[in-house]
């Protein structure tokens, strides 16, 4: 069978975790599965994941190795069935003293970069009739405090994939998100370790007001991880949402994702009184007695 019969898919984010597995199972579907990897080390796992992986350099922050890589795969000749957009990190701290560029970061690399990756593979998705898989977060619904950097980036992802889906129809593109909830993957232990270095440069107003809140969210955090689903069980969605004949916009993978999508409907009050209590956070401060504080409907 020669390149151009063979079909091809793009993963990103794929040297570890969600992407690994996806690229794994992809492979031995029989799709050439392009890993997608930013340094040699990498690159020699991913390549000896399965006969049928490739690793592929691509930085999702480095506009110039998406092209360069759009282009690599472009020449080899491979059917494109899809772009898979994996890449993240999770960015996490108090928003109060969390330093803007941070957040920016957060972006850079989960919203930025997904958006240029599938810009720069749609003339190739738009030839093959091929697929945008976005990898997002039951966190795109939910706003989990602490780790705000990360749901928000998970929302705007969200919101792209819905534009997409419906931009992207007439040529004939099918866009699908991943919501997927808990998931055991390196993600969660590349932020804690990104949290202690933050932590110190924060400073000790941060840890003082905030100390016992983070503690207790990262310890719901590792606890989830623990309990939370294998990366294998993400990767099947991701293969159905590139396979199905009529594939969803959104898969919700996990039962706390279930659980999460519930729990996003309910009044904006009660949802919160939830997740403090799921995260076990202090109750809302009582009201000064008195004092320069406006009553509600009071302006």
């Amino acid at each position: 069978m020669n390149a151009s019969q063979r079909q091809a898919v793009v993963v990103t984010g794929a040297s570890s975790g969600i992407g690994a597995a996806a690229a794994l199972l992809l492979a031995q579907e029989g799709f050439v599965a392009f890993a997608g990897v930013r340094n040699d080390a990498d690159a020699v796992r991913a390549d000896a994941l399965h006969a049928n992986v490739r690793a592929l350099r691509l930085d999702v922050t480095d506009r110039a190795t998406i092209d360069a890589a759009a282009a690599h795969v472009a020449q080899l000749g491979y059917r494109l069935r899809g772009v898979v957009a994996n890449a993240g990190i999770a960015v996490a701290g108090p928003l109060e003293f969390l330093p803007v560029g941070e957040v920016r970061r957060q972006f850079e690399v989960n919203v930025f970069g997904a958006l240029e990756v599938a810009q720069a593979f749609l003339p190739q998705l738009r030839a093959s009739y091929g697929r945008l898989v976005f990898v997002g977060s039951i966190s795109g619904r939910l706003a989990v405090p602490f780790i705000a950097p990360y749901s928000a980036s998970k929302f705007a992802l969200r919101a792209l994939a819905d534009a997409l889906r419906v931009e992207l129809a007439p040529a004939g593109i099918a866009v699908s998100l991943i919501e997927p909830g808990s998931v055991k993957t390196p993600i969660w232990q590349k932020g804690r370790d990104a949290r202690a270095e933050l932590e110190a440069r924060l400073g000790p107003g941060a840890r003082e007001r905030y100390g016992a809140q983070i503690d207790a969210v990262y310890a719901q955090t590792v606890r989830e991880e623990r309990a939370g689903m294998p990366v294998e069980q993400v990767a099947r969605a991701i293969a159905q949402a590139l396979t199905a004949r009529k594939p969803r916009a959104r898969y919700v993978v996990g039962g706390n994702a279930r659980a999460g999508s519930i729990v996003a409907l309910l009044p904006p009050r009660l949802r919160d009184r939830v997740l403090r209590a799921s995260l076990k956070l202090p109750a809302t401060a009582p009201p000064p007695a008195c004092g320069g504080v406006h009553e509600p409907g009071e302006r």
